[in-house]
């Protein structure tokens, strides 16, 4: 017999996602948000597939932080269907102690793109630049210049 799940609400949506950046900054285990089929893109990562990929690709990220705080009351959602797409901030400190802030460095600005089907994470599109240290800026000729206002 199979089982049918109700549909979702936005909102039911909206708590799925803020649950996970939520457990994200604590640290905690997010995984049983994600499906076990589910696939995740992250940049210079690219895409896993499954959750066992998920989570050595979240392995991978962790390396490289050791806090991470998004900043909750200024988050945008726009709901669409199954996507749930958030924008938001963030700041923290990676595993060398370089400290980042949205709007004072480079990194902290970023987009995640959700599906979320049957109260579980089907798929995850994370946006954002991964050079929290601000280490990879050498090749943008803007960064080193004066920009005259428009």
């Amino acid at each position: 017999m199979s089982q049918t799940l109700a549909p979702m609400s936005d909102e039911q949506r909206k708590t799925i996602a803020l649950e996970y950046l939520k457990r994200l900054d604590r640290g905690e285990d997010f995984f049983d948000l994600f499906d076990d089929h589910a696939q995740l893109y992250f940049p210079k990562w690219g895409l896993a597939n499954g959750i066992d990929e998920i989570k050595a690709a979240f392995g991978a990220v962790a390396g490289l932080l050791s806090a991470i705080t998004h900043d909750y009351a200024y988050l945008n959602y726009i709901h669409a269907g199954d996507t749930v797409v958030v924008e938001g901030t963030s700041s923290g400190r990676t595993a060398d102690g370089s400290e980042w802030r949205a709007g004072v460095t480079h990194a902290g600005r970023w987009c995640d793109v959700f599906e979320i089907r049957d109260g579980k994470i089907q798929r995850l599109f994370v946006y954002l630049d991964p050079d929290y240290a601000d280490a990879d800026t050498a090749r943008y000729p803007w960064l080193s210049q004066e920009v005259a206002p428009g």
